[in-house]
């Protein structure tokens, strides 16, 4: 079996540097790297793991926390897509996943104390609950953390621009002549719901729209079935809106089978706005105008952030906000206007 000193013997180089670009170190040269790269891979040389955990003192796992609460779970489409693109990037870097329960031999433990049991080198948490104290005492631990979907100041977070996505969908809505425009927003609870609330909010004040109260429509935990009572609700009023922004696209669909049981088409009776662009927003009918998370560089981002803090061996408190785009398809439609 090939060990780090053939690989070290082979190349010339010692074995301090070679574990170094074996571990993802930076200062090591690009032209040093290549070399020692090249003769692992020539050399068919694989580091065996309780090895490697001796000599880097590390326990080459990342603890997952994941919460949310559609009872879903990581079959969520938005969820299992930003874990997954964070899978993917730890991998790279030779990182397994350790998605945890709080039991331990029946014995139920913070989510601190199991990933300590467990020596991880770091953890993630994929949130969409604000103020849980097990999170917290995550985030104000020492203990490398990066949180998705979530702020705070005590730990690395990463978010999507939920603000601004609300904004792009209602300056749409305004440019199609719309002026009568609802909002199905998110739990008040989770970061994305009030952000999107806020970036709606202000979005009306920048447009001078003077909308009543009854428009903003509570769709719970982002849920179909939430949004479709949620529009239930918007057309039983007397006057009901031309178009409606819900703060996330299975609300969005949930929206859509509400005002087509009405009777009403989607887009020639009301527009429909989602959020996220989860994959099967192109495929219903008709396709659906939605905010985009890039929730593929929202997970390699909070890989990233997390293993600079292992490598470092410090823990950082940095805030990164991913772009969103409007994706324009076939459920919205222009309004002709006096204005």
């Amino acid at each position: 079996m090939t060990t780090i000193y053939d690989i070290a013997k082979k190349t010339g180089f010692s074995i301090t540097t070679v574990s170094k670009v074996l571990n993802n170190y930076t200062d090591v040269s690009e032209k040093t790297k290549k070399k020692i790269l090249e003769a692992v891979d020539e050399m068919g040389y694989y580091p065996n793991s309780h090895a490697r955990s001796l000599m880097t003192k590390k326990s080459w796992t990342i603890g997952v926390v994941f919460m949310e609460n559609l009872g879903v779970g990581i079959k969520h489409p938005f969820f299992n897509a930003v874990i997954e693109s964070f899978k993917q990037r730890a991998e790279q870097f030779g990182y397994d996943m350790l998605f945890v329960s709080r039991n331990i031999i029946n014995e139920k433990k913070s989510y601190l104390d199991h990933f300590r049991h467990r020596g991880v080198d770091g953890v993630v948490v994929v949130c969409s609950i604000s103020d849980d104290p097990e999170v917290k005492k995550l985030m104000e631990s020492p203990l490398p953390t990066v949180i998705i979907d979530m702020h705070s100041s005590k730990s690395s977070v990463v978010y999507s621009d939920n603000s601004y996505g609300s904004v792009l969908a209602v300056d749409h809505l305004y440019s199609l002549g719309h002026r009568k425009i609802a909002h199905i927003y998110g739990h008040q609870e989770t970061y994305a719901g009030t952000e999107r609330l806020k970036g709606f909010i202000k979005a009306l004040k920048k447009h001078n729209l003077d909308i009543p109260k009854s428009y903003i429509v509570n769709g719970g935990f982002f849920s179909m079935e939430s949004g479709e009572q949620a529009m239930q609700e918007l057309l039983s009023l007397d006057d009901p809106p031309t178009a409606v922004y819900a703060a996330g696209d299975n609300m969005a669909f949930g929206a859509i089978r509400a005002i087509k049981a009405k009777g009403l088409s989607v887009p020639d009776d009301i527009s429909v706005i989602g959020y996220d662009d989860i994959d099967i927003a192109q495929h219903i009918a008709p396709p659906l105008t939605t905010v985009k998370q890039n929730m593929d560089q929202l997970g390699s981002t909070a890989a990233d952030l997390l293993l600079d803090q292992i490598n470092d061996k410090t823990k950082l408190n940095k805030a990164v906000t991913i772009p969103v785009e409007l994706i324009i398809r076939e459920s919205c439609k222009a309004l002709k206007t006096d204005e």
